[in-house]
């Protein structure tokens, strides 16, 4: 028998910026990358999941007409496949099946089309159905979609039968591609290995389309995952993202492509760079079964160069949604508001920028002169709007006028306690002043607020709280700092932001006990940074009776991550250890809830982000049975230390 003749295939990743919502500008953008890729003699195309529709899309996903573009618009792609296998995703509906909802049957879905026609997936339909569908963070695909398992169940098959890979003819040569969908190749949690049981199977290579959003040190757990995978199934792994940012609303989500390539020993082939439209080549060698390509991997970097990355594109690209050209910022003299400023005139431009100072009779010299330093460092438009005849005016209104019960004739006059008259000023700065000018300059205004002060609730409604996107609302103070540094030192080179705004501490200024230097600010970033985050960011959930248990077991600030210094500081012994705790997780579960459903969207960064990404509802603050027994053995002991 004469043996087959065995060729090289060329393989491009499109890592293609995707609209959501949008599919005809996704399709002109995928007609395009055909071109470009037939333009370079490529064999196969690989494109995102649901590059055609978008993914985070809402209720859209409800609407007929928008389904039937999504299938207008698939069916022109597979019209354009001439002589190119372009494998994509986008949504595959069944009008004649019902969810259980009663909602015409909708999937996730990958299509494969070679020749101007689509080629056999599942039990003879023309696309491969993604199995496990995330439920989890931002991610709700159980509302919207069926999955694999669900349909096997259905139609009485086993899900190894169904997972089968496409066979493709390439010059001749018949090629087996085991085709994932994103969340299938995080095997992790899952009982059914997707990518080992198309490997089972006979694929020859798996190929992952992805619509994978941004997350602070993902790409490197993502590189050993996927290495592993390649590995242990023996053969090559393609793994194909998209960029653009995403939102459902509360948050905005980046996507940074880094598009990459495994061969079976586990090792990078190549990857294309973060946020970058563009194509990744490569060569299979299907009769060695390896990839080479003459791209070497992309750079991954480091905080805070990464979070600096993702801010400006994320920003960047939510202000060009908007259409929005002009920012408000209300600089303040500390370092939220330094480096929200910095970050708009890098992204926006110095003039189109209006910084405003709003000092009231508590304000400093000292912060109201490094908010003008700091506006002039930038060359960017600088106003003063003092607040303090305006505050005086709503004092005196609200306590000189009689407040008349119409049933008695009886009057009696408002009392207003410290926290009122401090609320007052944060109002009048954000919904008056600040809102105002922002109209008149035209554009947006920004929220300055930091992930601890989310957590907690320290800023006002309607007040500091309020702005079209808390950019910096996913970082922590800690990592605010660092931010701060790397623009002054590698943005614009050059101290942008005043070195004593790194060192003063941060007050907010809203009463003569508030001073910058002495107080005013109740927390300690050095060590609630860390307790506020392990409330949020850890994948159990972090409670007062973890805190409780890792503190009497002398590991607390190990877990925390933070130094013991520093919780010596903030918590010098067990009594004021657990009156700190349940002052701060009172607030976190308790009212700062309500103000974080009603904060602006956060652009979204951490493992668990504010906002939809956070789900949460408004309850009262509870203390486990367990919580209590340890804060009672920590009194009746109170030389315990951590």
């Amino acid at each position: 028998m004469r043996k087959e003749l065995k060729v090289t295939i060329k393989i491009i990743c499109g890592q293609l910026e995707v609209i959501a919502g949008r599919p005809d500008l996704n399709y002109e953008k995928i007609i395009e990358a055909i071109k470009r890729a037939c333009a370079q003699n490529a064999d196969i195309l690989l494109l995102p999941e649901m590059c055609l529709p978008g993914y985070l899309i809402g209720d859209i996903w409800e609407q007929q007409s928008f389904l039937d573009d999504c299938e207008y618009y698939m069916r022109q792609i597979i019209a354009a496949s001439k002589n190119l296998c372009v494998i994509f995703g986008s949504v595959a509906v069944e009008k004649d099946k019902l969810n259980e909802d009663g909602r015409v049957r909708k999937y996730n879905a990958a299509f494969v089309c070679q020749n101007c026609k689509p080629l056999a997936g599942y039990q003879g339909r023309s696309f491969v159905i993604k199995n496990s569908l995330p439920n989890y963070r931002e991610f709700d695909d159980c509302r919207y979609f069926y999955n694999l398992q669900k349909l096997c169940a259905e139609e009485k098959t086993s899900i190894e039968q169904a997972l089968q890979p496409i066979e493709v003819s390439i010059r001749g040569q018949k090629l087996r591609i085991g085709i994932m969908l994103c969340e299938d190749g995080w095997t992790e949690n899952y009982h059914i290995n997707v990518p080992q049981t198309l490997a089972n199977n006979g694929a020859q290579i798996l190929c992952n389309l992805s619509c994978s959003p941004y997350t602070l040190g993902k790409n490197r757990k993502r590189n050993r995952l996927f290495g592993a995978q390649a590995q242990t199934a023996g053969i090559p792994l393609i793994y194909c993202n998209n960029v653009g940012i995403q939102n459902n609303g509360k948050n905005i989500f980046t996507y940074d492509g880094c598009s990459s390539a495994y061969n079976s020993d586990g090792t990078l082939v190549t990857s294309a760079g973060m946020y970058d439209d563009t194509l990744l080549p490569m060569a299979w060698d299907s009769e060695k079964n390896t990839l080479t390509s003459e791209c070497v991997p992309a750079m991954l970097p480091q905080e805070p160069q990464a979070i600096y990355q993702a801010l400006k594109y994320g920003t960047k690209k939510f202000l060009q949604q908007c259409g929005i050209k002009k920012m408000t910022v209300g600089l303040s003299g500390g370092i939220d508001s330094a480096v929200t400023a910095a970050m708009y005139a890098d992204i926006l431009g110095a003039e189109n920028l209006l910084l405003v100072n709003l000092p009231s009779q508590y304000n400093s010299s000292t912060t109201r002169d490094l908010a003008q330093q700091m506006a002039g460092a930038i060359g960017a438009n600088y106003a003063v709007l003092p607040i303090t005849e305006s505050y005086k005016l709503t004092i005196n209104q609200l306590t000189d006028t009689p407040v008349t019960n119409l049933t008695t004739g009886k009057n009696f006059y408002l009392q207003l306690n410290d926290l009122i008259k401090e609320n007052i000023q944060a109002r009048d700065r954000g919904a008056r002043l600040i809102a105002a000018a922002s109209a008149a300059f035209g554009g947006a205004f920004s929220c300055n607020s930091n992930k601890a002060e989310l957590a907690v609730g320290y800023a006002t409604f309607y007040g500091d709280i309020a702005g079209a996107l808390a950019m910096l609302g996913d970082l922590w103070k800690y990592q605010v700092y660092a931010l701060g540094h790397y623009l002054n030192e590698e943005v614009f080179k050059r101290q942008i932001i005043p070195e004593a705004i790194f060192t003063i501490r941060p007050s907010a200024e809203l009463s003569a006990s508030q001073t910058v230097g002495t107080g005013g600010d109740p927390l300690f970033y050095n060590y609630h940074d860390y307790l506020l985050r392990a409330f949020i960011e850890n994948w159990h959930k972090t409670t007062p009776a973890d805190i409780l248990r890792w503190y009497k077991q002398g590991i607390l600030s190990q877990e925390l991550g933070c130094t013991e210094e520093a919780l010596l500081e903030a918590c010098p012994n067990a009594s004021a250890l657990i009156t700190d705790l349940e002052r701060w997780w009172k607030l976190f579960a308790g009212f700062a809830v309500a103000k974080r459903i009603q904060a602006p969207p956060v652009l979204s960064l951490t493992k668990r982000a504010f906002g939809y990404d956070h789900r949460e509802s408004q309850l009262s603050p509870y203390f486990s049975r367990e919580y209590y027994q340890l804060k009672a053995e920590l009194l009746q002991n109170v030389t315990v230390h951590n």
